[in-house]
């Protein structure tokens, strides 16, 4: 799944020692845009972590997978990140094509077969 949101907070590093040795996760607060924003905890964990794109405020594209689990009868979910990049860095940008159709201005004018 994928989300594009603002970053409002960065939660504690956190760190510690596995079965499988040392790791890392880092917790961030980011916000979806539209009339009802939504503010959604995502975990990065270990490589994943890219420090120079954690920048309070930036807009992020986040690819994601969603997870639960069951422990002592209760339920937890976590959404966790495998791709974080800034915004309009995934194939998307602002550029006007090529083939576009420009018009002068008065060129419009006049088009009297519009219902409005």
């Amino acid at each position: 799944m994928q989300l594009t949101a603002k970053l409002i907070q960065l939660l504690p590093l956190q760190t510690g020692n596995g079965k499988n040795g040392q790791w890392k996760k880092q917790d961030i607060i980011v916000e979806t845009s539209g009339q009802y924003p939504k503010k959604v905890c995502v975990s990065i964990w270990g490589d994943k972590i890219n420090e120079s794109v954690l920048k309070t405020g930036a807009m992020l594209n986040i690819s994601f997978d969603v997870e639960s689990r069951e422990y002592n009868g209760r339920w937890y979910t976590d959404v966790k990140a495998w791709k974080l990049e800034p915004a309009g860095e995934a194939g998307t940008t602002d550029k006007i094509p090529d083939d576009a159709t420009y018009f002068d201005e008065g060129q419009m004018e006049g088009g009297g077969d519009l219902p409005f």
